[in-house]
């Protein structure tokens, strides 16, 4: 099997996870969807991660020990968020509280693990063997570190978001105050990162997550209905596994800071949207002075709105990650960038000599095609269930034209086309 189709399989079975209810025995006011739960909980992941790593880095300069030794593993932790996605999509008929009753039994874990396996083996055939046998090693030898730890803090964070808004919609319901109770017991076992307790206090951080969560209301392709819906915040996660595994499956083997950057610029690509909505293309495409003055005003509140909810040190990175223009930079949010000296500088292509962390590189163009295919297959999934409309017809096959030769680093984008459409 052809890695493109593997990674076409994944993110089909991703991108499904958009109609799998979560909370379907409560009272809600709004639809929880897994997918928009998953890329939330990366979202926190990454705030805690980022405050775990400052506070570590504190202490190591303050003590006169070499603080390069930082301890957040960034491709562990983004490895472990795809693959507890993947192992909850496969179990996810099995109530919470049942799953982690089960998983006690140490034989009925592994019958559950060899489940979860058995299903993905196919989906997973064409990709790098190392990916998934790290994939079933997460799962046979579970490791106590801090990047798990991290992991459980951000889903049970991401739980309790959901949760206040049920609960506040139907306090009354019968076992609703024991649910509560085991939330917040989940969270207080984690109090112990830094992230956590910022969290929970309501710190401007707080706020960045909080502003994130919104973008699950937001629906995408806004004047199509479809089937299944996908949200912005639900988008940015698909673009940002595809990233991670185009960057796995290059012809070279990437750095690490381009897996982080690849994986990270994918989830806040669309950041500014949480501000602005989202403003559908053909209003982008009216002018191309249109679609500049659009990009500066998203660039503009991001700066007055959402970054003023993150550290300080962290703008920068933010800015970086996004391909936000200030400082005398340019936009370059679909560029091929890196940073020499402290600049921001758009190359042709990362592979000319710039394949190094001390470059910080980030594959814009690469990034670009994941978010239009992603988009694709949102289109090609509902007509497949039969919804769909002029507009969205009109959307597929534009991207379709404009993306279908790609090949970049290796990756034949149109042997993922030819799996959507079936060839």
């Amino acid at each position: 099997m052809k890695k493109e189709t593997s990674i076409a399989k994944l993110m089909e079975r991703f991108t499904k996870a958009a109609s799998m209810q979560r909370w379907n025995d409560h009272i809600r006011p709004v639809e929880f969807t897994e997918l928009d739960k998953q890329a939330h909980k990366m979202v926190i992941v990454y705030i805690l991660a980022k405050s775990e790593e400052e506070r570590r880095k504190e202490y190591l300069e303050s003590s006169g020990r070499d603080f390069k030794a930082l301890p957040v593993d960034w491709n562990y932790l983004v490895e472990g968020g795809i693959f507890e996605f993947l192992h909850r999509l496969i179990l996810t008929d099995i109530k919470p509280p049942v799953f982690h009753k089960m998983i006690e039994d140490r034989e009925t874990k592994e019958m559950l693990n060899q489940h979860v396996f058995n299903e993905l083996e196919d989906d997973m055939r064409g990709l790098n063997r190392k990916f998934h046998k790290r994939f079933q090693n997460y799962f046979e030898n579970p490791e106590n570190n801090v990047e798990r730890r991290i992991l459980r803090a951000a889903h049970y964070l991401a739980t309790n978001w959901e949760f206040k808004i049920i609960y506040h919609t139907a306090p009354f319901i019968y076992g609703i105050e024991e649910t509560k109770q085991n939330i917040e017991n989940q969270i207080e076992d984690h109090y112990d990162l830094i992230g956590v307790q910022k969290l929970l206090l309501g710190k401007r951080s707080f706020g960045f997550v909080d502003l994130c969560g919104q973008l699950r209301f937001q629906k995408r392709w806004a004047h199509s209905p479809r089937v299944p819906e996908t949200s912005v915040l639900g988008h940015m996660l698909i673009v940002a596994i595809t990233s991670y595994l185009c960057t796995m499956e290059m012809d070279v083997e990437a750095c690490k800071g381009r897996f982080y950057n690849n994986y990270f610029g994918g989830l806040f690509h669309d950041l500014p949207e949480v501000l602005t909505k989202d403003i559908i293309s053909p209003i982008k495409r009216v002018d191309k002075e249109v679609d500049r003055r659009i990009r500066e005003y998203e660039h503009e509140k991001m700066e007055e709105k959402l970054l003023p909810l993150l550290p300080k040190p962290w703008h920068r990175e933010m800015r970086y990650l996004t391909g936000t223009g200030f400082g005398g930079e340019e936009l370059t949010e679909f560029k091929n960038r890196i940073i020499v000296n402290g600049k921001v500088r758009t190359v042709q292509t990362i592979e000319d000599g710039y394949n190094e962390d001390i470059y910080f590189p980030l594959d814009g163009e690469m990034l670009d095609v994941c978010d239009k295919i992603s988009a694709y297959l949102e289109a090609i999934l509902s007509m497949k269930h039969g919804i769909t409309s002029e507009s969205l017809i009109q959307g597929k096959d534009k991207i379709f034209e404009d993306y279908k030769s790609r090949k970049i680093n290796g990756i034949n984008f149109e042997g993922i086309f030819d799996y959507f459409n079936g060839r």
